[in-house]
C-alpha cells in the first residue's frame, strides 16, 4: 500500500493543514447506491426551496483555499479550488453532476461542508504520494483530456506519485491517469482543510459522513489522518 507524505516546506507554509484520508477496498460501483443518491435529491431539494445554498467565495472556507491559492501563484477566480467551482455550478444549474456513485459520494460531502475532496484510484497510483512544491519539470494529465500534458508552475502545490502529478494547485483538478470509475476497487478518497484549528471538526464530521456512504458497497473502509504534526501514513 502507498506511503502519503506532506512535504516540509508545505507544511511549513500551511501549518494548520489537517487532510482526512478515507480509504474503501472491494469497492462495488456498479451496484445502487441509494443512500448517496438520497444525499445528492436532498441537497438539490434544500436549494430549490431555498432553505441551504453552497459555501461561495465569502465563506471563511472558502476565502481560506483562495488565500492559499494567492500565496503559491494561482489566481482563485481563474483557477477556482474544486470546493468553489462545485458550489459555483450546483447554485447555478441546481443539481450537482452524475459522474458515478463514488464520486458522486464525495462531490455530495465535499459540497455539504464546503470542504474541498478529491479521489486516486489506488491501482492507478505508482508508488509514494507526496504533496509538494512543484519545481516546473513535473508533468501532468488533466481529467477527461487524456492527450493533454500539462507543466505545474514552479512552487504550485501538487499530490505526486513516481509517474507524474495527480492534482494540479493543489486540488483544482485530478490527473486523468488516477480518475474514479464504476470498476475501480481501491480508491484513497481526500478531505482537506488548511484551518485546523476552526474547521477540524467539519472535517472529521465530512469523513465519518463519506465513510458512512461508502461501506455499504466495499469490503472495509478505514479514515487516516496528515497534518504537519503526522506528515506521514500508509493507507
Amino acid at each position: 500500500m502507498p506511503a502519503l507524505s506532506l512535504a516540509p516546506a508545505v507544511a511549513d507554509a500551511f501549518p494548520d493543514t489537517l487532510i482526512a484520508l478515507v480509504t474503501a477496498t472491494g469497492l462495488r460501483g456498479r451496484e445502487p447506491w441509494p443512500h448517496t443518491a438520497a444525499a445528492l435529491a436532498d441537497l438539490e431539494r434544500c436549494l430549490a426551496e431555498g432553505s441551504w445554498q453552497p459555501a461561495d467565495e465569502t465563506d471563511p472556507r472558502i476565502e481560506a483555499w483562495h488565500s492559499a491559492y494567492r500565496s503559491f501563484g494561482t489566481n482563485p477566480r481563474r483557477v477556482r479550488p474544486s470546493v468553489d467551482a462545485l458550489g459555483r455550478r450546483m447554485a447555478k444549474k441546481g443539481t450537482l453532476p452524475r459522474i458515478n456513485p463514488a464520486v458522486d459520494s464525495y462531490n455530495a460531502v465535499s459540497v455539504r461542508h464546503a470542504l474541498p475532496a478529491g479521489a486516486f484510484d489506488l491501482d492507478r497510483v505508482t508508488g509514494d504520494v507526496v504533496i509538494h512544491r512543484a519545481d516546473g519539470t513535473e508533468s501532468f494529465t488533466p481529467l477527461g483530456e487524456p492527450g493533454t500534458v500539462e507543466t505545474p508552475g514552479i512552487g504550485e502545490i501538487v499530490y505526486s506519485d513516481t509517474t507524474g502529478v495527480l492534482t494540479r494547485h493543489w486540488n483544482h483538478r485530478d490527473a486523468h491517469r488516477t480518475r474514479v470509475t464504476e470498476d475501480s476497487t481501491r480508491v484513497l478518497f481526500l478531505l482537506e482543510t488548511v484551518i485546523a484549528s476552526r474547521d477540524g471538526h467539519l472535517l472529521d464530521a465530512a469523513a465519518g459522513e463519506l465513510r458512512g456512504l461508502l461501506a455499504p458497497h466495499a469490503d472495509r473502509t478505514a479514515v487516516h489522518h496528515l497534518d504537519p504534526a503526522r506528515p506521514e501514513t500508509v493507507v
